[in-house]
């Protein structure tokens, strides 16, 4: 028994060495020397990403942040390109001494450091404002490096078509397989920062902020939200717009003790989760075989708290953990940064979510090319999509 309980945990912790966690890359140097010079229509778009964080500075200055944790927040905006040979889903990267090519890979081209809340809030009042006033926040998962983080926020921006202004808020991850516990720690010493960062876009000319969180940057992003509705502030003012709640790992008891502390949310939580999700499998070892929210088999259970479940098990993913379908599959982040949000004034009741599940179905058709089936938990009732077919 005891060999067969060893190999079970070495077989967990080979599969997390060898597929590299959240996010894994090769380099984690944002910025480069020189880059090739690339011709206008070898670029598929330019986005302008704002960021809050909690890291420390890097000693090498092309990585910009580390993943130590800095005791303030600091505040800075990177210009990022996308190449035209982009594919949907995929984030083109390049590797530690390959050159910085905009024409084959995402490319930040320009940094941007502000010395003070007020000029950087100064700053993102111009771009919400020139972009229609939406602000889309994201806050990434464990073992995300700054890079990783900056990347894909442009590629959920890019893939997503979010005419918005997209907010990265980046908590010191360590950006290894081994600082779980480290990861954990940071996450939750960061809440006030991003508490903060939140009232802060809504102040800054928001007519509407959208949040997208990942991973581990659930734990931080509900602990956030329970600490507006401690202070009597739950929907930013009024301002508050979707929630996604993507591959969650947060204890599942921990979570309903969050919701019941914020409410049922007056605009919607949506909870991406699947059952084959390998990296909250290990979560879940890590934690003392606790479940986690991403991968728990009761929607039921958590659609009681008013948060619409949409179980992604059957539909296939582009990481080998299973683990970022939300940004795989990207008609999800289209549906909730772009169909999803064209009134300000959309409510929660079973029309509406009625409507919005047929956007996401036809959405998520326009990606898969094999049939699968997404199942639907609602605050109202529970649906069983079958979308795609054979080709």
């Amino acid at each position: 028994m005891m060999f067969r309980v060893l190999s079970v945990r070495f077989g967990i912790v080979a599969l997390a060495l060898l597929v590299g966690g959240c996010a894994g890359q090769a380099t984690h140097e944002l910025l480069g020397n020189s880059a090739t010079q690339a011709p206008a229509s070898a670029i598929a778009g330019r986005h302008e990403i704002f960021v809050a964080t909690t890291r420390a500075k890097a000693s090498n200055p092309k990585e910009v942040y580390a993943g130590e944790r800095s005791p303030s927040v600091t505040f800075a905006r990177v210009g990022m390109t996308v190449p035209a040979i982009h594919k949907t889903g995929a984030i083109e990267r390049r590797k530690k001494g390959q050159r910085v090519d905009p024409a084959k890979y995402f490319t930040a081209d320009s940094i941007t450091t502000f010395n003070s809340a007020p000029a950087f809030s100064n700053a993102l009042r111009a771009d919400i404002a020139a972009k229609g006033g939406r602000a889309l926040v994201f806050v990434h998962g464990y073992n995300t490096a700054f890079d990783s983080a900056v990347y894909r926020l442009t590629q959920i921006a890019h893939d997503a078509g979010y005419s918005g202004t997209p907010v990265l808020f980046s908590w010191a991850s360590g950006g290894r397989i081994s600082d779980y516990v480290y990861d954990t720690n940071s996450a939750t010493a960061a809440r006030d920062a991003l508490e903060e960062t939140l009232r802060l876009v809504a102040k800054s000319g928001a007519k509407r902020v959208d949040v997208i969180a990942h991973s581990m940057g659930n734990w931080v992003t509900v602990e956030a939200f329970r600490q507006l509705a401690i202070t009597d502030d739950r929907d930013l003012g009024g301002k508050l717009g979707d929630v996604v709640l993507a591959s969650p790992d947060i204890d599942v008891d921990v979570f309903k003790s969050q919701m019941r502390r914020y409410g049922k949310p007056n605009k919607p939580f949506f909870l991406f989760l699947s059952g084959d999700d390998r990296a909250l499998e290990l979560a879940r070892f890590i934690a003392g075989n606790k479940p986690r929210l991403g991968g728990y088999n009761d929607a039921a259970d958590i659609a009681s708290l008013g948060v619409t479940v949409v179980d992604l098990t059957k539909v296939s993913a582009g990481d080998r953990l299973h683990h970022s379908k939300f940004a795989d599959n990207p008609a999800l982040i289209t549906l909730l940064g772009d169909k999803l949000r064209e009134d300000d004034d959309l409510d929660t009741d079973e029309n509406e979510v009625g409507n919005r599940i047929g956007s996401l179905a036809g959405g998520i058709t326009q990606t898969i090319t094999s049939a699968a089936e997404i199942v639907i938990t609602t605050p109202f009732e529970v649906l069983n999509v079958v979308i795609g077919g054979a080709n």
